[in-house]
């Protein structure tokens, strides 16, 4: 960062205070039960998981378990 910020002590604009949406953090760090499957899949759907998941620093499977929680969840 070559240029350094200033802050200085002068009257700020009108504020408008917002709610706190964010969940508590218990909310946001639970362990959902999972159940381990043997799933053969398609090596160019590896790989582009992979590569998503690479790209997103996340688990491919972790990615790939998303995907289908979220399917689900819009067909209940």
């Amino acid at each position: 960062m070559k240029n350094k910020i200033k802050y200085t002590d002068e009257p700020m604009d009108e504020v408008e205070i917002i709610p706190d949406f964010l969940p508590p953090p218990e909310q946001l760090a639970f362990k959902e039960e999972t159940v381990t499957v043997t799933l053969a899949l398609s090596k160019r759907s590896i790989d582009f998981f992979k590569r998503q998941a690479n790209r997103h620093q996340i688990q491919y499977q972790k990615l790939i378990r998303r995907l289908l929680d979220e399917y689900v969840n819009r067909q209940v």
